[in-house]
């Protein structure tokens, strides 16, 4: 773990020798107040709103240590920054894939396993699934996401004919019935027959690094596409994970995932990024990624946040299992809202879009 040290702003000139350079968004603002600076100049709004920021760390990171430096927009100016237009269009362009400008999507699970880690088996069969995603439609869900194969910590893979008997039927009856369908999967074959029958996104938690012939596929169907961070896989990704400086390390693994995307023909306004809660990460990376998820942005990409009832809520509190997770989840969405993320991907999507309307009548008073 490389140290990380605060250091007081030079008043103009080079800021600093050597190293790589982040931005991360600060003195974050919601609502009317957000809506204020950005009219007065005094903030920018984050990915297009509705939260906005007036001020950045600049994070320096060399081999062995960074260093963080807090400037205000006005005298980012002042500075030697490299690229410190594109690098604030970025941060600040509107995502129209995924415009959050009334508050996150919220993207539903339809889990269609037996062995989920939260909700494995309680929807056995084509038409309990599709119930259930009708009933997360209702309730509020922009987004459908179908999943055949449990990712959860520890999970063997699943055959790939096995995943599509799983899936498929139930994303044509959800895309016929006109709602907008996810499919969740690391495998082409999977991905290619749910698109085949509807689907409009894909979602896969190896940032299409598991099937060589995975970015092909996106790149020529034109879809929509979330890369995920994860290390290693599903059954190993939990043995003893390290990193030099979480939120960092995050950033410039999703950063080559998307260049390769890139790189394949995938178009990066068709891209969505997600830092992987609870993949490959302790607690405390799952804690440190979350509080620095505004640092994303600077990636230009909508950013899709999933900390559902994952495990790292009964750690923090009082070891509850999966059905009694939802207050950590709500909060967990909340502060993924205030950072600007644009979709929420969540188990309760009625409960969820309750604690954002509340949040946003909160945000809304004159203060």
């Amino acid at each position: 773990m490389i140290g990380i040290e605060r250091k007081p702003a030079p008043s103009r000139g080079l800021l600093h020798s050597g190293g790589r350079l982040y931005l991360l968004p600060r003195d974050l603002l919601t609502g009317g107040d957000a809506a204020a600076a950005v009219a007065d100049g005094s903030a920018r709004p984050l990915a297009g709103g509705p939260a906005a920021f007036r001020a950045v760390d600049l994070v320096v990171r060399s081999a062995a240590s960074a260093t963080l430096t807090r400037v205000s927009l006005p005298d980012l100016a002042d500075l030697d920054i490299p690229d410190l237009p594109a690098r604030l269009e970025r941060l600040t362009a509107r995502r129209p894939l995924a415009d959050a400008a009334a508050g996150p999507l919220l993207m539903g699970i339809v889990n269609t396993t037996p062995d989920s880690f939260y909700d494995g088996g309680r929807h056995p069969g084509p038409g309990a699934a599709v119930e259930h995603g009708m009933r997360l439609a209702e309730e509020g869900a922009a987004i459908l996401d179908v999943g055949g194969e449990s990712t959860r910590p520890g999970a063997d893979p699943v055959p790939m004919d096995e995943e599509i008997r799983r899936t498929e039927p139930v994303v044509r009856a959800l895309a016929a019935a006109g709602h907008r369908v996810s499919i969740d999967s690391r495998n082409a074959p999977v991905m290619a027959a749910a698109l085949d029958a509807g689907a409009a996104w894909v979602n896969d938690v190896s940032g299409l690094a598991h099937d060589p012939g995975a970015a092909a596929l996106v790149a020529g169907r034109g879809c929509p596409v979330v890369l995920m961070h994860m290390r290693r896989d599903p059954k190993t990704m939990q043995v003893e994970p390290r990193y030099d400086c979480a939120p960092l390390d995050v950033y410039d693994e999703l950063e080559a995932r998307l260049m390769a995307a890139v790189g394949a023909g995938i178009a990066r306004d068709r891209i969505l990024l997600d830092p992987g809660y609870g993949f490959a990460k302790s607690v405390r990376h799952n804690l440190e990624v979350t509080a620095w998820l505004a640092l994303l942005h600077g990636l230009g990409c909508p950013i899709l946040f999933g900390a559902s009832r994952k495990s790292s809520i009964a750690a923090l509190s009082r070891g509850e299992p999966a059905g009694e997770r939802l207050p950590g989840s709500l909060a967990l969405g909340l502060a993924a809202a205030a950072r600007g993320a644009q979709v929420l991907r969540v188990h309760d999507v009625a409960e969820t879009a309750q604690a954002l309307a509340v949040q946003r009548a909160l945000d809304a008073v004159d203060r």
